[in-house]
């Protein structure tokens, strides 16, 4: 099994870099997915969401209200901490379980959005950082999710920096470029990938 972090900052375009892997045939625990999982009504990191940040935070059916909560932790990293304290321990454990299915020579793809901010690059084998400029990211950011600027800045802001990021690549993918290109560029990553995956499994069938 090959264990590859993929990261990037917010509207870089990492999602579907990670759609084309899974086409490739990677296996993708989406760290994301699995956050809005682990707070879903009913669950313990709802309740400890509620704990922390207040009635506020819910929709009236009870469930996550998830801008609203955004607009709180994004503009305060203390609050963030809070919620990373309480959710990234569940995503892990999550995490953990799916990975533990997944084939021996599997190629196991962790879309992890904040994997540079929490120092997570040795947990895996390498790291793919999906790269874009911090204007192409507010144009995605705005034009496409429809975040006003400010907002958009307050999430860009809220992460690692792009150098901070590129500086734990092993793996670089330019995103600033035609959606054929970026085709292109991530069919020969998965070549790259499956050639490791292959090696890993021998290597450790050795051992």
């Amino acid at each position: 099994m090959l264990r590859v972090g993929l990261t990037g900052g917010i509207g870089a375009g990492k999602s579907e870099v990670s759609r084309l892997l899974v086409e490739h045939g990677a296996v993708l625990i989406d760290a994301d997915r699995i956050a809005r999982e682990v707070v879903a009504p009913g669950t313990p990191g709802l309740a400890a969401v509620v704990e922390a940040f207040g009635e506020a935070v819910l929709t009236a059916d009870g469930s996550l209200d998830r801008p609203k909560l955004g607009s709180i932790v994004f503009a305060d990293p203390e609050k963030l901490a809070v919620l990373n304290a309480i959710v990234h321990p569940l995503v892990g454990a999550r995490s953990s379980e799916l990975e533990d299915a997944a084939a021996d020579d599997a190629v196991v793809i962790h879309d992890v959005p904040l994997l540079t901010e929490n120092a997570l690059a040795p947990l895996y084998d390498l790291v793919i950082v999906v790269d874009a400029s911090t204007e192409t990211q507010l144009d995605r950011l705005v034009r496409l999710r429809g975040m006003t600027e400010e907002d958009a800045r307050a999430r860009m802001a809220a992460q690692a920096t792009r150098e901070q990021r590129r500086e734990i690549a092993d793996i670089l993918i330019d995103n600033d470029v035609p959606l054929d290109a970026l085709h292109k560029r991530v069919a020969e990553v998965w070549e790259d990938l499956v050639r490791r995956a292959r090696t890993r499994s021998v290597e450790q069938g050795s051992e």
